[in-house]
């Protein structure tokens, strides 16, 4: 949501938002392989700057769906969340199922898997996702940096220091 995703994402599943940007090109399959080979290649990038890479589909059936949208028009807490256009979106659900799966198998690379979640259990998805952040932090295998001797002496001479005055 709100990434560079949405570029094979909102933009396949609504062509017309494209037409008014690319109204010279042809948008068929070759356009489609060019963006998601871009997304391979920033990713390929990012990980070779030393970024670590996670990405998680959280995956929510259409009948949850539902009814977390009835949640928020039912709860006045929570109108805030509830968008006009989530109801046409929704009705593109299909689409959107066939986006995300092409997408998904075309951008899960061994430098960038995809984890898809299931995500009809709040709880369970967010156990799930802490699970592979966890395991992933600790696969780092992270350690403070060792200081050697004479950074050591720096350091007790500043001690010293601050305790005298």
């Amino acid at each position: 949501n709100r990434s560079y995703y949405e570029e094979v994402l909102v933009v396949k599943v609504n062509p017309e938002f494209l037409q008014a940007n690319l109204s010279d090109k042809n948008v068929d399959e070759s356009f489609w392989i060019g963006r998601y080979e871009d997304i391979n290649n920033l990713e390929k990038h990012l990980l070779a700057n030393n970024t670590l890479i996670l990405k998680f589909f959280l995956n929510v059936s259409k009948e949850e769906q539902k009814n977390r949208f009835l949640e928020r028009l039912n709860d006045p807490e929570k109108h805030w969340k509830f968008s006009e256009s989530d109801l046409v979106e929704r009705s593109k659900w299909d689409k959107y199922q066939e986006a995300f799966e092409d997408a998904i198998n075309a951008t899960s690379t061994p430098w960038a898997p995809w984890y898809v979640i299931p995500a009809d259990n709040k709880w369970i998805m967010r156990a799930i996702v802490s699970m592979i952040v966890t395991e992933t932090i600790t696969s780092l295998k992270l350690s403070t940096p060792e200081i050697s001797g004479q950074k050591k002496k720096l350091l007790e001479e500043a001690r010293k220091e601050l305790q005298a005055h």
